[in-house]
């Protein structure tokens, strides 16, 4: 009875991990072919809502160059930015643009259901069969909305004439509105053809999917997040090749090529800036690798307090700090360092009369580094040890009762077993910091940076925010970013080869 139990449960085994429709009719495997070009019509109209130059809805040549579809389906006022005369004036109609307003978020929501329609055709035929009619709704709503936003051009192009302003309001209609259409229609047709190719499912059968694809689509979310905030801004490099200022639109008569690359080594000040700036950043960077090991020692340490209680209230009072905004902690710094601060209080009522002690220790620009680093590192020790704590939560305790036996005291086992076996997670993070070696945040050094200590603490990422930001200077500021991200891959797979020669392993 029980053989016979152990069998059925290995065969309750074996249907589960068994893949979705093994054997395909030769309907099915050209289905499958033209699933490949379904889902990537499907990942075209996604990556074309956030790109300004596929955008349909720019029926104006007042509505900004520079906005996407997306933009306008989520903000009518950035539709109607540069509208303000020609509506109070009445040349054109608000409720014009709110309609295009509209119309553009009925594509976004159309775009989704076909997005949604392409992760289903990643299951057995019942799904793909769904499939195909929820992307025939999604490419049907994003026709009509096409053929809406049509619509809207025609009545503004009405408005304007009837008006007399038709060349103040420059309506136009972009090429690309045929492109969304065409895709639209090309997903509804390819999703027909599918229905008709896949064959009929079985009254009762469920819906699934394979476990390697449950897996990506469980990872689908990360990579879309990861392209639209790591890849997309990477979009804004174009910048560093025209003669660009805020607020300007591209065109190619501001194109420069490569002068700003130039320019960042030829121009002596901008020179003698970039190597003061490169030394603050290597420097507070190398003190940051150098004192890399503490997370770890602070982690192996607070796994020895044996009181439960006591060691969570350290744990958690040492993390709460990375939570604080630097602007908080810069305000802690004033109360405690300023002219009039505590510490200069204290020193006042020891000084018994005498000369009252007024140092403003903020505005001091010695030691910097050495400052900046003690803030970094009591913002962030508690945070950084969490992944040691997890590490040192998987070592088997088997080797702390091996070496109790054989005699050894409490810092023999942390230095024989501990560290060991945290080696390999303090290598990779080593690996990440060494490739991150030319950014250290922006936001600490903003606060605590003054006229008197500029010199000294300004490093990459601050310098880029001041010149872009501050100065106007935006195709120089995004040479330098550029020029960073370069050298932080090339530093990312020397040290990744480094490890690999010396340890055997990498993480690349």
């Amino acid at each position: 009875m029980a053989v016979s139990r152990l069998t059925d449960s290995y065969k309750d085994i074996s249907v589960m991990n068994r893949p979705v429709n093994v054997r395909k009719t030769a309907s099915e495997r050209i289905a499958d072919k033209i699933y490949w070009v379904f889902r990537l019509g499907i990942v075209a109209n996604v990556i074309m809502l956030f790109f300004p130059a596929f955008n349909p809805a720019r029926i104006s040549g007042l509505i900004n160059k520079n906005l996407s579809l997306f933009s306008c389906g989520i903000s009518y006022d950035k539709i109607v930015a540069n509208f303000g005369r020609a509506l109070r004036m009445k040349w054109v109609e608000a409720s014009s643009f709110q309609t295009l307003r509209w119309f553009s978020l009925l594509i976004i929501i159309a775009v989704a259901i076909m997005a949604a329609a392409g992760c289903m055709s990643l299951g057995n035929n019942k799904l793909k069969k769904l499939c195909s009619i929820v992307a025939v709704v999604g490419g049907a709503m994003e026709f009509g909305a096409m053929f809406g936003i049509r619509g809207v051009y025609n009545d503004v192009v009405a408005q304007a004439r009837e008006s007399g302003k038709l060349k103040n309001i420059s309506p136009m209609l972009p090429f690309v509105n045929k492109v969304f259409m065409a895709l639209a229609i090309g997903v509804v047709v390819l999703a027909v053809i599918n229905f008709f190719l896949i064959p009929r499912t079985e009254h009762g059968e469920k819906f699934e999917i394979e476990p390697r694809y449950q897996l990506f689509l469980m990872m689908l979310p990360v990579i879309a997040l990861a392209f639209v905030f790591s890849y997309l801004p990477l979009y804004g490099w174009r910048y560093a090749f025209f003669d660009y200022k805020s607020g300007e639109t591209l065109s190619m008569d501001k194109f420069v090529g490569f002068k700003w690359f130039t320019s960042l080594f030829q121009n002596a000040a901008t020179r003698r800036d970039m190597l003061n700036v490169l030394k603050n950043t290597l420097a507070m960077s190398g003190l940051g690798i150098l004192t890399s090991w503490l997370p770890m020692a602070f982690a192996i340490f607070l796994s020895e307090i044996k009181n439960t209680h006591f060691r969570r209230f350290v744990q958690t009072f040492t993390t709460i700090p990375n939570f604080i905004s630097w602007v908080l902690v810069y305000a802690i710094a004033i109360a405690m360092f300023n002219t009039d601060g505590f510490i200069n209080t204290m020193l006042n009522s020891f000084n018994n009369g005498g000369t009252a002690v007024t140092t403003n220790y903020l505005m001091d620009p010695s030691h910097m580094w050495l400052k900046m680093l003690a803030w970094g590192t009591w913002k962030g020790i508690g945070w950084s040890a969490i992944i040691y704590i997890a590490a040192i939560s998987g070592i088997d305790q088997g080797l702390y009762e091996a070496a109790t036996v054989d005699g050894a005291g409490r810092f023999a086992k942390m230095w024989y077993i501990s560290v060991p076996e945290l080696i390999p997670t303090y290598c990779v993070l080593l690996l990440m910091s060494i490739a991150n070696i030319l950014t250290n945040g922006m936001d600490q050094y903003l606060v605590f940076s003054n006229a008197m200590n500029q010199d000294s603490i300004q490093v990459l990422d601050l310098y880029v925010y001041n010149l872009g930001i501050g100065s106007g200077l935006i195709p120089l500021s995004t040479v330098i970013g550029m020029v960073k991200s370069v050298v932080s891959v090339i530093l990312l797979f020397a040290a990744n080869g480094v490890s690999k020669a010396i340890r055997g392993e990498s993480i690349v």
